[in-house]
């Protein structure tokens, strides 16, 4: 069974682009997407929502029948299937609807139908992993034997086999299910109070009046005047502070609830469950840390080069995110897609094709707009293209973003057309190593073009900023998970202080603070609350592990290793259909060892290296 879909956390894209822009297609691409693939109106969202409703009693009928035959059992999993698949399309068009809009009524009570509805599902559906583990091994392996049709659901059985240890009872299976909706509000709550309730801020920048929210901060904290920066961060993270109680709550609500499952699930700790639930040893995340903490010199050689290249005394948190060599290039919507075009051609003939393809779509809303959800994301239902939630600025990061998500698409693209329904959905171990790939092929083109000194430089600068905030920043949030799910198993009372001062003793470690690498003021240890990630746990910890696979995997393949591009696509073409870290085993890369971590900390350096090698050259 595809499991259901939790809300999809936020990308986060930190390399940019430069280049000469080219056109992709006589008409620019559209805006604003159009949602009829998935329901024509909100009125037939709200018929289908009904009708599944109605359908329910017949899926509860089926408790009992699945140990009668095989193709009893093949019965029950294909109509349950079905049944997935309705409730993927209702969630996600209610989902995308409401992120469009977070302020608009109808799409929060239209978000609200949706989990309650995925809540009474999930509970009619309890009985379905109990009753196929009392089956057992040899009478499962009997019944795919017998009936070639279970086929696509193998790897659905294999699964819920390996769990049986971690299942409750049909009935405790039940109430954590209709509990589903209730357990999720924490997340929703804290969306609405970010997007649509917080007053945020207004400066006067550059002499036009700027609203500070999460999409503009994410603009004017790369602004060139260091002042105007200070300023920025100021009033964001202000914004932030004044709500740091109510973010606590929100998120302890989320850690505990988290460790009382893993309790219930008898796991030994959170992150055991959620890494156990897709077969990924918990090595990889231990291995990740540390080497990552190995490899914090060299993020502070970074620093320091920084702070050299912007000519500054000093270097405090806000002088991360200005390029370290200006460009004032602005980008269209369509000179990101001829970007991405281009820098993807070494992934072959049928993927630019599908990629051309599924641009014209009309399936992307591009634009920011004013209650629109921050940052960028994909999404999508099997048997329709893949949808693209973007917030176009117009300056590099946003080329970059837009490589990034439609890696994800294509990755979909991919899966969808290589896999049945039942396993073309890929674990989130695997989902961030197409889009980050996608990023790492874009720097090489842009590197390729650079006609100037200056433009390399960019270009390197950008490839460094990419390996901070992607693998090392992604490794610092996931090492704050393990701290705060570690305190809440102690009984620790986690709280808005408690949780600004476990995010600000590792905020100052990683970015050198006591060693005077780099100031980091006191309001902005505040940033914990900033993350929508977090109310997904143990989900960030994956950028750093798939920007590590995802440059394995592009420097193979333009480095013309032999198969690599065959390699690289067989795993995105494979869907949900192996285990992920098996998967990534099977293309050659060892995710629980310290060596692709090494890799991507020397390769840093390497940067760096050349970086400096230029600035000396006159």
């Amino acid at each position: 069974m595809k499991p259901l879909l939790t809300p999809r956390a936020l990308a986060l894209s930190l390399a940019l682009a430069l280049g000469a822009p080219a056109v992709v297609c006589a008409e620019p691409l559209p805006t604003a997407w159009n949602l009829a693939p998935l329901y024509a109106s909100d009125t037939d969202w709200e018929s289908a929502r009904k009708a599944l409703l109605a359908d329910l009693p017949k899926l509860a009928a089926l408790k009992g029948t699945l140990g009668k035959s095989a193709r009893s059992l093949r019965a029950g999993l294909d109509a349950i299937s079905a049944a997935n698949l309705r409730v993927d399309r209702l969630r996600v068009y209610a989902s995308m609807k409401q992120s469009t809009d977070n302020r608009d009524t109808a799409n929060q009570e239209r978000s609200n139908l949706a989990g309650q509805l995925g809540g009474e599902y999930a509970s009619t559906i309890a009985w379905l992993e109990p009753e196929i583990q009392q089956l057992g091994d040899a009478k499962v392996a009997a019944f795919v034997k017998a009936e070639p049709a279970l086929k696509k659901h193998a790897e659905h059985l294999r699964n819920s086999l390996r769990q049986a240890k971690h299942t409750l009872s049909a009935e405790g299976e039940a109430v954590i299910a209709a509990l589903g909706p209730v357990r999720q509000a924490t997340g929703e709550a804290r969306t609405l109070l970010f997007n649509a309730n917080t007053k945020w801020p207004e400066l006067t920048v550059d002499g036009k009046t700027e609203r500070v929210d999460g999409t503009k901060y994410g603009l004017l904290r790369q602004h060139p005047d260091r002042a105007v920066r200070k300023q920025v961060f100021d009033a964001f993270f202000g914004a932030i502070g004044q709500y740091e109680d109510t973010y606590g709550v929100t998120l302890g609500n989320v850690v505990q609830d988290d460790t009382t499952m893993a309790k219930l699930r008898h796991y030994p700790s959170a992150v055991a469950m959620s890494l156990g639930a897709e077969e990924v040893p918990e090595a990889v995340y231990r291995t990740l840390v540390a080497e990552v903490h190995k490899g914090l010199p060299t993020l502070h050689r970074y620093f320091k080069l920084r702070q050299k290249m912007l000519g500054l005394p000093d270097l405090h948190y806000y002088d991360i995110y200005p390029a370290l060599v200006t460009q004032n290039k602005a980008y269209s919507l369509d000179d990101a897609a001829a970007l991405t075009l281009e820098a993807t051609k070494p992934l072959g003939d049928d993927y630019q094709t599908q990629l051309k393809t599924t641009l014209q779509a009309n399936t992307m809303h591009a634009l920011p707009a004013p209650g629109k959800s921050g940052g960028a994301y994909q999404d999508g239902v099997y048997g329709t293209p893949p949808f693209v939630f973007l917030n176009h600025q117009g300056d590099f990061e946003s080329v970059s973003t837009f490589a990034h998500e439609w890696g994800h698409a294509m990755h979909t693209t991919m899966a969808n057309r290589a896999q049945p329904y039942e396993t073309a959905g890929y674990s989130l171990f695997i989902a961030e190593i197409a889009s980050t790939a996608n990023e790492v092929l874009l720097s090489h083109y842009m590197q390729g073009q650079a006609a100037s000194k200056e433009e390399k430089l960019f270009q390197l600068g950008s490839a460094l900023e990419r390996l901070r905030g992607t693998f090392f920043r992604q490794a610092m949030f996931g090492e704050f998970e393990l701290n705060t799910h570690d305190a809440a198993a102690k009984g620790e009372a986690l709280n808005g202080k408690r949780f600004t001062e476990i995010y600000c003793k590792l905020l100052k470690e990683y970015h050198g603070d006591a060693a005077g690498v780099m100031k980091i003021d006191p309001l902005y240890c505040q940033e914990w609350a900033f993350i929508p990630h977090f109310y997904r746990p143990f989900y960030v910890y994956q950028y750093a592990t798939s920007i590590t696979a995802a440059l394995h995997f592009a420097e193979d393949i333009l480095a013309g290793k032999p198969g690599a591009r065959d390699n690289y696509l067989k795993l995105l073409a494979g869907g949900g259909s192996v285990a992920p870290y098996q998967a990534l085993k099977n293309a050659g890369l060892d995710m629980a060892s310290p060596a692709p971590y090494q890799a991507v900390i020397q390769r840093m350096d390497r940067i760096m290296d050349e970086m400096e090698a230029l600035l000396a050259a006159k």
